[in-house]
Protein backbone atom coordinates (compact mmCIF):
# COMPACT_ATOMS: atom_id res chain seq x y z
CA UNK A 1 0.00 0.00 0.00
CA UNK A 2 1.29 3.35 -0.58
CA UNK A 3 0.03 7.20 0.33
CA UNK A 4 1.06 9.89 -1.78
CA UNK A 5 1.55 13.27 -0.97
CA UNK A 6 -1.82 14.73 -0.39
CA UNK A 7 -1.63 18.15 -2.22
CA UNK A 8 -0.87 16.17 -6.05
CA UNK A 9 -2.71 16.26 -8.86
CA UNK A 10 -0.96 12.97 -9.95
CA UNK A 11 -1.70 9.04 -9.96
CA UNK A 12 -0.40 7.20 -6.65
CA UNK A 13 1.64 4.99 -9.44
CA UNK A 14 2.83 8.05 -11.32
CA UNK A 15 4.35 9.17 -8.31
CA UNK A 16 5.39 5.88 -6.77
CA UNK A 17 7.51 5.21 -10.55
CA UNK A 18 9.03 8.70 -9.81
CA UNK A 19 9.93 7.74 -6.10
CA UNK A 20 11.43 4.28 -7.47
CA UNK A 21 13.44 6.66 -10.07
CA UNK A 22 14.34 8.79 -7.43
CA UNK A 23 15.88 5.92 -5.27
CA UNK A 24 17.44 4.35 -8.24
CA UNK A 25 18.95 6.99 -9.53
CA UNK A 26 21.67 9.36 -7.02
CA UNK A 27 22.14 12.13 -9.59
CA UNK A 28 18.29 12.65 -9.77
CA UNK A 29 17.79 12.34 -5.69
CA UNK A 30 20.88 15.03 -5.29
CA UNK A 31 18.38 17.20 -7.57
CA UNK A 32 15.39 16.69 -5.74
CA UNK A 33 16.86 17.08 -2.04
CA UNK A 34 18.60 20.16 -3.38
CA UNK A 35 15.30 21.59 -4.41
CA UNK A 36 13.38 20.37 -1.24
CA UNK A 37 16.58 22.14 0.72
CA UNK A 38 16.88 25.20 -0.84
CA UNK A 39 13.87 25.70 -3.27
CA UNK A 40 12.32 27.91 -4.54
CA UNK A 41 15.22 27.77 -7.20
CA UNK A 42 16.28 28.27 -11.06
CA UNK A 43 17.56 25.42 -12.87
CA UNK A 44 21.03 27.14 -13.39
CA UNK A 45 21.47 27.38 -9.72
CA UNK A 46 20.63 23.94 -9.41
CA UNK A 47 23.60 23.27 -12.48
CA UNK A 48 26.40 25.53 -10.28
CA UNK A 49 25.27 23.82 -6.70
CA UNK A 50 25.14 20.24 -7.51
CA UNK A 51 27.02 19.56 -10.95
CA UNK A 52 25.02 18.15 -12.92
CA UNK A 53 24.87 18.86 -16.59
CA UNK A 54 22.46 21.35 -17.54
CA UNK A 55 20.14 19.38 -19.60
CA UNK A 56 19.68 16.23 -17.83
CA UNK A 57 18.82 18.78 -14.77
CA UNK A 58 15.97 20.16 -17.11
CA UNK A 59 15.19 17.14 -17.86
CA UNK A 60 15.10 15.64 -14.04
CA UNK A 61 12.78 18.83 -13.38
CA UNK A 62 10.62 17.85 -15.92
CA UNK A 63 10.05 14.74 -14.97
CA UNK A 64 9.67 15.41 -11.45
CA UNK A 65 6.92 18.30 -12.50
CA UNK A 66 5.37 16.23 -14.37
CA UNK A 67 5.07 13.44 -11.19
CA UNK A 68 3.93 16.73 -9.16
CA UNK A 69 6.68 16.28 -6.85
CA UNK A 70 8.00 19.58 -8.63
CA UNK A 71 6.03 21.98 -9.16
CA UNK A 72 7.12 26.07 -10.81
CA UNK A 73 6.57 28.79 -8.21
CA UNK A 74 7.56 31.83 -10.73
CA UNK A 75 5.67 31.74 -14.15
CA UNK A 76 8.20 33.69 -16.10
CA UNK A 77 11.76 33.00 -17.32
CA UNK A 78 13.74 32.47 -15.19
CA UNK A 79 11.43 29.82 -14.10
CA UNK A 80 11.96 28.75 -9.98
CA UNK A 81 10.96 25.25 -8.76
CA UNK A 82 10.15 24.18 -5.50
CA UNK A 83 9.47 20.51 -4.53
CA UNK A 84 6.85 18.66 -2.33
CA UNK A 85 7.84 16.91 0.47
CA UNK A 86 7.67 13.29 -0.04
CA UNK A 87 5.88 10.36 2.98
CA UNK A 88 5.03 7.31 1.15
CA UNK A 89 4.92 4.49 3.15
CA UNK A 90 5.14 0.90 1.48
CA UNK A 91 3.63 -2.07 3.89
CA UNK A 92 3.95 -5.68 2.30
CA UNK A 93 3.33 -8.67 4.68
CA UNK A 94 3.93 -7.45 7.34
CA UNK A 95 6.79 -5.24 7.16
CA UNK A 96 6.01 -1.41 6.91
CA UNK A 97 9.32 1.09 5.23
CA UNK A 98 8.49 4.85 5.14
CA UNK A 99 10.25 6.75 2.44
CA UNK A 100 10.93 10.30 3.43
CA UNK A 101 13.10 13.14 1.99
CA UNK A 102 15.68 12.63 4.56
CA UNK A 103 16.21 8.81 2.67
CA UNK A 104 16.30 10.15 -0.75
CA UNK A 105 18.94 12.72 0.48
CA UNK A 106 20.97 9.76 2.18
CA UNK A 107 20.46 7.61 -1.47
CA UNK A 108 21.83 10.89 -3.08
CA UNK A 109 25.04 10.60 -1.32
CA UNK A 110 25.65 7.07 -2.94
CA UNK A 111 27.25 8.74 -6.01
CA UNK A 112 29.90 11.24 -3.64
CA UNK A 113 30.74 8.62 -0.58
CA UNK A 114 31.32 5.30 -1.41
CA UNK A 115 30.63 4.19 2.14
CA UNK A 116 27.06 4.85 1.47
CA UNK A 117 26.70 3.26 -1.79
CA UNK A 118 29.06 -0.16 -0.77
CA UNK A 119 26.32 -0.09 2.06
CA UNK A 120 23.25 -0.05 0.14
CA UNK A 121 25.62 -2.73 -2.08
CA UNK A 122 25.42 -4.94 1.18
CA UNK A 123 21.85 -3.90 3.00
CA UNK A 124 19.80 -2.84 0.41
CA UNK A 125 17.65 0.31 0.23
CA UNK A 126 15.49 -0.92 3.73
CA UNK A 127 19.18 -1.56 5.44
CA UNK A 128 20.18 1.67 4.36
CA UNK A 129 16.42 3.17 5.83
CA UNK A 130 17.07 1.31 9.01
CA UNK A 131 21.25 2.42 9.46
CA UNK A 132 19.38 6.15 8.64
CA UNK A 133 17.31 5.96 11.77
CA UNK A 134 20.04 4.65 13.89
CA UNK A 135 21.81 7.96 12.71
CA UNK A 136 19.52 10.36 13.97
CA UNK A 137 19.99 8.91 17.39
CA UNK A 138 23.70 8.79 16.94
CA UNK A 139 23.75 12.76 15.43
CA UNK A 140 21.60 13.36 19.41
CA UNK A 141 23.89 11.19 21.55
CA UNK A 142 21.39 8.58 22.66
CA UNK A 143 23.27 5.56 20.38
CA UNK A 144 26.76 5.04 20.07
CA UNK A 145 28.25 2.64 17.27
CA UNK A 146 28.48 -0.14 19.24
CA UNK A 147 24.90 -0.39 20.05
CA UNK A 148 24.14 0.43 16.31
CA UNK A 149 26.20 -2.19 15.28
CA UNK A 150 24.61 -4.76 17.58
CA UNK A 151 21.16 -3.96 16.62
CA UNK A 152 22.09 -3.77 12.60
CA UNK A 153 24.12 -6.99 13.23
CA UNK A 154 27.04 -5.14 11.67
CA UNK A 155 30.44 -5.27 12.55
CA UNK A 156 31.44 -2.03 15.03
CA UNK A 157 33.57 -0.58 12.28
CA UNK A 158 30.90 -1.20 9.53
CA UNK A 159 28.24 0.66 12.05
CA UNK A 160 30.65 3.47 12.68
CA UNK A 161 31.54 4.16 9.02
CA UNK A 162 27.55 4.12 7.61
CA UNK A 163 27.06 6.29 10.63
CA UNK A 164 29.91 8.76 10.23
CA UNK A 165 28.45 8.82 6.56
CA UNK A 166 24.65 9.57 7.09
CA UNK A 167 25.42 12.02 10.09
CA UNK A 168 25.39 14.85 7.36
CA UNK A 169 22.32 13.48 6.33
CA UNK A 170 20.76 12.82 9.78
CA UNK A 171 21.92 16.45 10.96
CA UNK A 172 20.04 18.21 7.83
CA UNK A 173 16.96 16.30 8.44
CA UNK A 174 16.33 16.08 12.15
CA UNK A 175 13.97 18.71 12.72
CA UNK A 176 12.00 16.71 10.43
CA UNK A 177 11.91 13.65 12.65
CA UNK A 178 11.42 15.47 15.41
Amino acid sequence: MAHSPPRSDRSPIQQLQMVADLLDTPALARLYAHILQHGPVTVSEMVDEIDIPQGTAYDYVQNLETAGLVEKTREQRPYEYDAESIALTLSTDGETQTITPALIAAVACRDENKDVDVYIERHGLDGLAVALEYAYEYVDGTVNHRIAARELDLSPLEAEIILQALEPVATEYADAVA
